[in-house]
């Protein structure tokens, strides 16, 4: 029979085996839980990063449009210039281009291809100008169409001289602008040489409007 003082022994030692085993499950278990902790840090470090670039906070507003004279120049701020690397502007000093964006309507809602929307306007204050749509993926919406914009010299106007573009997945007449039905998209509006007010005041350029005409 074992006395007391080896079975105390034994179960002295059976106990540090057991601290020891539960020490190493710890130690494997809070490796996982700060492996998992610092992941999480990163997503949503980096989550935050990409909503702050992509909020445009800082920009120009001018009506729906939003802008920005930092883009190509060298006085661009990290997120200007993680903004323009994001989306692929392409970026020209505000001396030869300046860009304007717009993600949402004249009530405010962001552009669907669901929707149908009237783009109205007159030439804007430059050499040469375009208005291109763009997918939620940056890129040119692909269409059977093959049209991804209208500019300065393609645009067909009213007998009043403004222009009235039709932006939509279903064919429209007159300036039809297609995009995807079911996807976001939004459009960029490029003044390429714009006039001197366009560089002092971008927040007062006369833009077109964006209304939405109906949603199916």
């Amino acid at each position: 029979m074992m006395r007391f003082g080896e079975a105390g022994r034994a179960i002295l030692l059976a106990l540090l085996r057991l601290r020891r085993q539960a020490a190493a499950v710890w130690a494997r278990l809070g490796a996982w839980q700060w492996g998992v902790a610092l992941l999480l840090g990163a997503v949503l470090g980096i989550a935050t990063a990409l909503l702050s670039v992509a909020s445009g906070r800082g920009e120009l507003h001018a009506g729906v449009w939003a802008t920005s004279l930092a883009y190509g120049s060298e006085a661009a701020d990290m997120r200007t210039r993680a903004r323009v690397a994001l989306f692929g502007l392409l970026a020209l000093s505000s001396e030869q281009t300046v860009y304007y964006t717009a993600s949402r309507d004249g009530s405010g809602d962001l552009l669907s291809g669901d929707c149908t929307y009237i783009v109205t306007g007159r030439d804007l204050d430059a050499r040469w100008w375009s208005i291109t749509a763009y997918g939620p993926d940056s890129h040119l919406i692909p269409n059977e169409a093959g049209i991804y914009s209208y500019s300065k010299s393609s645009v067909a106007r009213e007998g009043d001289g403004r222009f009235l573009i039709r932006v939509s997945a279903d064919r429209q007449p007159g300036n039809w602008l297609p995009v995807r039905r079911g996807e976001r998209f939004d459009m960029t509006a490029r003044l390429y040489n714009p006039g001197a007010a366009v560089v002092e005041n971008p927040a007062a350029v006369a833009l077109p409007t964006i209304v939405r005409e109906g949603c199916r």
